[in-house]
């Protein structure tokens, strides 16, 4: 008896250890993406150069995730709901490698954008979505590290919220781009920026779901309501 409250300590204690690997990679993912839409928004290519520099940070964190998850399943030889969080925290972090690579490469545009004409209202608007991602991002890991069954059902609606954002920018480039074609190359910039954040909102979504999973042992029955229409613009017009 002894021996396996041991065990299990020690299996806690390398959890919490890797836990906390988790929380510090979702923190700098979300400065990332919060400090690339501002380098958008103010031209500030000195500051959308740090955040293309920090994203090393958040891919070396994800390796060391996988190495302690990997020596945890070895060591530990976890089972049922223990190995099951072990696979949920290594799917965690390769959605936050995921979504810094995004904020990298929105990072990397606000630097081409910073020298060509401003798109009027554009840039704000791209801030204000990345701000509902971010908070997205933020309660999918709370909601891990609680194991929030509610919030993290609360984070895969509200997905749909930051589809028709990415919705209404997309038409509102278009029209930009129609109205000038001068507007077409940063346009165009603007909306892969726009679509890298919504897909920074599908990874988070995929951490509730992933949450849902550890929690309940099954998937989530329904399908994660969709707004994304921008496949659909001009079909049987």
């Amino acid at each position: 008896m002894v021996s396996e409250q041991h065990i299990v300590s020690s299996f806690d204690r390398d959890l919490e250890a890797i836990q906390a690997m988790i929380m510090k990679m979702g923190g700098l993912v979300e400065a990332a993406i919060l400090d690339a839409a501002k380098a958008l928004e103010t031209r500030d290519d000195e500051l959308a150069e740090a955040v293309r520099r920090a994203d090393k940070a958040i891919d070396a964190l994800e390796d060391q995730v996988n190495v302690e998850c990997a020596r945890l399943i070895a060591l530990r030889a976890p089972t049922a709901t223990d190995l099951r969080t072990v696979l949920t925290v290594m799917k965690i972090a390769s959605s936050l490698e995921r979504c810094g690579d995004f904020a990298k490469n929105l990072a990397k545009r606000a630097t081409v954008l910073s020298h060509m004409p401003a798109i009027p209202g554009a840039s704000s608007a791209i801030r204000r979505m990345a701000k509902t991602v971010e908070l997205l991002l933020k309660d999918s890991l709370d909601a891990y590290i609680h194991r929030d069954e509610r919030l993290a059902n609360e984070v895969r609606q509200r997905d749909a919220e930051v589809d028709q954002m990415y919705n209404a920018l997309f038409r509102e480039f278009l029209t930009h781009m129609m109205e000038d074609p001068r507007n077409i190359t940063a346009c165009m910039h603007l909306h892969f920026i726009a679509k890298n954040i919504e897909r920074i909102g599908d990874h988070a979504t995929t951490i509730a779901e992933q949450v849902i999973y550890l929690v309940t042992g099954a998937a989530p029955e329904e399908a994660r309501p969709k707004g994304d229409t921008t496949s659909f613009v001009g079909a049987g017009s």
